[in-house]
């Protein structure tokens, strides 16, 4: 991919609840190098910032050569308020409610920072570098499984925000009224039904209640349970590991189903780690879209209302830049405000 200035240097981050990934980032050559920390939640949010903002300026010095620093991209767990760049209530950052996490790192830095959630910028990085841009599509809406459930939605080849920022929040959608707890205090949101960790915690309650002997024996073989284990079960036929997909499959269509209700877009796009195992997923998840969406029972390819939508019809797919994606979005996010970059050329 190429920007009209090909010259600058950007910064991107991407701040997870385990992992503080920093990359450096040339639109001539993509990521040109980038480090990986441990997130430091026990010391603290201002001590990770302190780590952040240390790999920012370690990374900016040591790639500069000649190139001006157009902007440093930052991605954030959510909820989010924009633009004052405040966090609310994060699910998977404990202890930071109210944090002003741009005003900090402005502070620290004195240089231009741009923030945005993390699931925003894996949807613009998809829109800019992989389906968006591979099916000339420039609406859609992408969720990312991982350890919790991010939304975003992209219209008309831009983020929306909504009023203040809190826009696409569906991985805290109610699947389940009566469903496990969530993070953020509801019962049976999305991500309490569909994420990595939810599907961890769906394997421990089978093992709790009893009669799940093949978790019980992998769980007693590892240190802890994880997606890929429950995955690699499911595949190589395990009942119990396969029913735990299926079941995270239909709470996703459910959610999907809504949303192609709501939004009527061409495309909707599934991220993050969970989305490796679409093929335990992808048949119960699409047996709820038929069986709960009209508008996708109409649109979808080679349906009756297709005919002229972009793309084809109502699509859902796995994304195409994997766990990159957010980083990504995060080092390209300078660039839409950047003069010099003239904006996307895709």
């Amino acid at each position: 991919m190429d920007f009209e200035n090909g010259q600058v240097l950007t910064i991107g981050v991407d701040l997870g609840g385990t992992n503080l990934r920093v990359a450096a980032y040339a639109p001539d050559q993509g990521i040109v190098d980038s480090l990986v920390l441990r997130t430091r939640l026990e010391a603290g949010p201002m001590c990770v910032v302190d780590d952040m903002c240390d790999a920012i300026a370690r990374l900016a010095d040591r790639h500069a050569n000649g190139r001006p620093l157009g902007g440093i991209g930052v991605g954030s767990p959510g909820p989010l308020e924009l633009p004052a760049g405040r966090l609310h209530h994060p699910p998977n950052l404990p202890g930071w409610d109210g944090f002003p996490l741009l005003d900090e790192i402005e502070k620290r830095l004195s240089r231009p920072v741009v923030l945005e959630s993390d699931a925003n910028l894996a949807a613009l990085a998809e829109y800019a570098l992989g389906l968006g841009k591979d099916l000339g599509i420039d609406s859609f809406c992408m969720l990312t499984l991982g350890t919790g459930v991010g939304n975003g939605i992209i219209l008309n080849g831009k983020v929306w925000h909504g009023a203040n920022g809190m826009g696409g929040e569906a991985g805290h959608m109610t699947i389940e009224p009566d469903g496990p707890l969530c993070g953020c205090g509801n019962h049976g949101c999305l991500e309490a039904c569909a994420s990595a960790t939810a599907l961890v915690n769906a394997a421990e309650r089978m093992i709790t209640e009893g009669g799940a002997s093949g978790l019980a024996d992998l769980k007693s073989a590892s240190a802890s349970l994880t997606a890929l284990d429950l995955a690699k079960a499911a595949r190589q036929g395990d009942p119990d590991a396969g029913l735990i997909y299926v079941r995270a499959g239909r709470s996703l269509g459910i959610c999907i189903a809504g949303l192609i209700n709501i939004l009527n877009l061409p495309l909707y796009v599934i991220g993050g780690g969970v989305a490796i195992s679409w093929d335990l997923i992808s048949e119960s998840l699409f047996a709820e879209l038929e069986r709960r969406s009209y508008v996708y029972a109409l649109t979808a390819p080679g349906r009756a209302a297709s005919t002229g939508m972009p793309g084809g019809g109502t699509k859902v797919l796995p994304a195409k830049l994997g766990s990159e994606a957010g980083l990504l979005g995060a080092c390209i996010l300078p660039l839409q405000t950047l003069e010099i970059a003239g904006g996307f050329v895709r």
